[in-house]
């Protein structure tokens, strides 16, 4: 989701040591308004504007959707069948797989991909012989599918000076690929920290002097990791990158363009609907003309879901989950700027407390009737704590904990900030882990995509486990390395920046964010470990955890004027 920052061209040929560079100002945890609308007639008009892409001079010569169509699943079908010729040498896939996934329509081929993948997994000698290169390609492919390949095949490539051995600081290509594989290591990792630290700074060097296309790659690759960047993000970017190099005259590579560009289509068409349908019910749901103070901002909270839940069969699990992801930044408001969230009874409540309790009852019960009827399964079998002060505003089901402990999390946050009380940063951490929302979202995703619903693995993902609070933190944090106030909010906020400052005497604000980016690192590293097999969760939930930590920089990277740009120009991009 190239599109989100500004063009390639305008990067700093100088990239902040940490991926996913942070942004670089001190400012609160409000989210921008970025992408709201106030009313019915601009979302009308937004959805009215949208304008499909071009389709390519190719696709011009059919004359009709059949024809189209038919290319479609023929271009799919030499793909294929490349690739099952390719069984007796399973390395030969790599550039398809890579290029599949790199242009995000590996949906097509997930079969054949995770065939070659299990191939060369299940035969440790397939490594030995290649070039750096394809092992660092091979290591990343089967370390974002789950497969826990050991650190020890890059051992003999480091130096004692912890440089490389067969010396490729000229070799863009390969530090490219020991980057983006350096990526995925786990804590205790020590020789791919040392991989990448040195290419690193290696690609850092190169970036100026050579030809432009190879300057933008490099580029690319330091600011946003395939790995820890969104798939539509790295798509667009990758695409251009083939047509920049000039490798459009392979044909395998040639169909996979065509597969591209109708899938981008017919995503676009799809996304655009499911934006409309947000806007209907947000409207509907009224809540706007309620709450004067609170984000209004649609569009923002449908593109958490559409990030997260990225299958696109998976239309009604994204809108569903878009429903609580809206209360979880509406109550956040109520807190924020309102300061309170009293626990008398329902009737004594203020009126915009009242329609938010009944708009949480009433999107948790539609969710809950869903799962029972589509697999059998009542939330309400799994309660396990009585919360006497929560009882009048939701009926019983598991999500009722949760929300419940959003709540006290938020209030114990107002409670800070209104008396000005400053916690350590262990304590902030703590409470603001569960504040982010994550878990509650992905409490919703789990449940949402069908996952298996016994009660030890309801009680697992209950639990708050690894896989769930890592995203969390990595939200929290990146989170507060920006302070940016919405538009229309009055309220007060605070962030781990300045606890620490606070809790540390002395340090500096340069200081205290170089903290944060090395913790963001590390539950970078925490997530990787917890996505690696053997897991507890499938790989859809993995892959959903992954996506939301993914997003983070999407909606927490502010210009100089608290806005999104890049998050404005996603969304442009999709209308």
């Amino acid at each position: 989701m190239a599109l989100i920052a500004p063009t390639i061209t305008s990067l700093p040929c100088s990239v902040s040591k940490h991926s996913n560079n942070p942004p670089t100002f001190l400012i609160s945890k409000f989210h921008n308004a970025v992408a709201s609308s106030s009313s019915a007639k601009t979302a009308n008009r937004m959805l009215s504007s949208c304008v499909y892409s071009p389709v390519s001079s190719i696709l011009k010569k059919f004359d009709h959707k059949t024809s189209i169509e038919y290319s479609h699943k023929l271009n799919i079908k030499k793909v294929k069948n490349i690739l099952v010729s390719n069984r007796d040498d399973p390395f030969e896939n790599l550039e398809m797989i890579n290029a599949i996934q790199g242009l995000g329509i590996d949906l097509y081929f997930r079969h054949e991909i995770d065939q070659t993948l299990h191939m060369i997994y299940k035969e440790p000698t397939h490594f030995y012989g290649r070039d750096l290169r394809e092992v660092a390609l091979c290591f990343r492919l089967l370390r974002q599918e789950g497969y826990y390949v050991q650190e020890s095949i890059f051992e003999n490539i480091l130096d004692k000076k912890g440089g490389l051995e067969d010396d490729p600081k000229n070799d863009v290509k390969v530090l490219i690929e020991l980057y983006e594989a350096s990526e995925l290591r786990v804590e205790g990792e020590e020789t791919l920290d040392g991989v990448r630290d040195f290419t690193f700074n290696c690609l850092n060097e190169l970036c100026s002097g050579r030809k432009s296309h190879q300057e933008r790659e490099i580029m690319s690759s330091l600011a946003q990791p395939r790995h820890k960047t969104l798939r539509r993000l790295t798509s667009i970017r990758f695409m251009s990158m083939i047509k920049i190099a000039g490798q459009e005259d392979k044909e395998w590579l040639q169909s996979l363009l065509l597969v591209a560009e109708i899938d981008s289509i017919r995503l676009k068409s799809l996304i655009q609907e499911e934006m409309s349908q947000i806007f209907k019910w947000w409207r509907e749901l009224n809540l706007e003309k309620e709450l004067e103070k609170a984000r209004n901002q649609p569009l923002k909270w449908y593109t958490w879901s559409m990030e997260i839940l990225q299958d696109p069969t998976l239309t009604e699990q994204r809108l569903d989950l878009t429903k609580p992801i809206s209360l979880v930044y509406v109550i956040d408001d109520i807190f924020d700027v309102y300061g309170e969230w009293d626990h008398k009874g329902l009737e004594t409540l203020p009126r915009y407390m009242k329609v938010c309790f009944e708009a949480l009852d009433m999107i948790t019960m539609e969710i809950s009737m869903k799962i029972c009827k589509s697999h059998g399964w009542n939330p309400t079998d799994y309660l396990r704590k009585s919360l006497n002060w929560f009882k009048p505003y939701l009926q019983y089901n598991i999500f009722v904990s949760q929300w419940a402990s959003l709540c006290k999390a938020f209030l114990i946050e107002a409670k800070w900030f209104h008396s000005g009380y400053l916690p350590n940063t262990e304590e902030y951490m703590k409470n603001g882990v569960v504040s982010s929302g994550v878990h509650l979202v992905m409490l919703h995703a789990y449940i949402l995509l069908g996952e298996e619903l016994t009660k030890e693995k309801v009680e697992l993902i209950e639990s708050n486990p690894g896989i769930v609070s890592s995203a969390a933190t990595i939200l929290r944090l990146w989170d507060d390395l920006g302070s940016a106030k919405d538009e229309n909010q009055d309220g007060t906020d605070g962030s781990y920046v300045e606890c620490y400052l606070n809790e540390y005497k002395g340090s500096t604000v340069d200081e205290a964010r170089t903290h944060v980016v090395q913790k963001i690192s590390k539950e970078w590293k925490r997530l990787n470990r917890e996505c690696l097999n053997p897991s507890p969760f499938s790989r859809s939930f993995s892959k959903a955890c992954l996506n939301i930590a993914r997003t983070v920089p999407l909606m927490y990277s502010y210009d100089d004027d608290q806005r999104l740009p890049g998050l404005d120009e996603y969304l442009k991009s999709l209308m």
